[in-house]
């Protein structure tokens, strides 16, 4: 496929799979049509790369669907000064769109593989990338205006609502009874709250599942 090939693709997600599905933020839209998400998909994947679908990257990780990332950001509302963390970073696009947004981005990605690649795709930005575990966040990066977690959670872990400032908010995918929503939460003082706002499918992160309930 050409470079013209992939502009084409590009404005036909943004018209047909964003603006249609909620995401109506200008600025959302604009960062979602610089990034070229060709370049975060494996070769072998290439033609999906604009797919209204969960892009395959290795066993057990997916690249999430356009229309999850963009209602997330657009309900997220990031704000230009802001400072965001990206968990789950994977081939490292969701940070590259969010580095269009706000002026500070740490990505994180536990997987050796998937950090590789997020290094070479993310060397031109202004990310900063940090490999470690996902459910640990970055705490020497925060507090965070914003964190994103790309990808479904059964839970939210402590140490991360930890990380966000007071009002800070938290976007992601929640799975509750084998149902994955997506779902903004904010942080006040101590407390944090949760809501869904949107059915959607999305990538279902490892080490985010709830305590199993203890059983005879």
């Amino acid at each position: 496929m050409t470079e013209h090939n992939f502009e084409h693709m590009r404005r036909a997600m943004i018209a047909s799979q964003l603006r249609t599905t909620g995401t109506n933020d200008p600025a959302v839209l604009a960062a979602m049509g610089e990034v070229a998400r060709e370049r975060f998909v494996p070769a072998q994947r290439i033609a999906m790369a604009y797919a209204d679908a969960l892009v395959p990257l290795k066993p057990g990780r997916q690249l999430n669907s356009p229309m999850a990332l963009g209602r997330l950001l657009t309900e997220a509302a990031p704000e230009e000064a802001g400072n965001a963390l990206v968990i789950g970073a994977a081939t490292g696009y969701a940070a590259a769109v969010l580095a269009k947004l706000v002026s500070s981005v740490v990505a994180v990605e536990e997987d050796a593989e998937l950090a590789a690649a997020a290094r070479a795709a993310l060397a031109d930005t202004s990310v900063t990338f940090v490999e470690g575990p996902l459910t640990k966040g970055h705490a020497a990066g925060a507090p965070y205006d914003l964190i994103l977690i790309d990808g479904a959670v059964e839970t939210v872990p402590q140490a991360l609502i930890d990380q966000l400032k007071d009002e800070g908010k938290l976007a992601t995918g929640i799975v509750e009874n084998g149902v994955t929503r997506l779902a903004l939460g904010r942080k006040a003082g101590e407390g944090f709250g949760i809501a869904a706002f949107a059915d959607a499918a999305a990538a279902i992160l490892p080490q985010f599942e709830k305590p199993k309930a203890f059983t005879f």
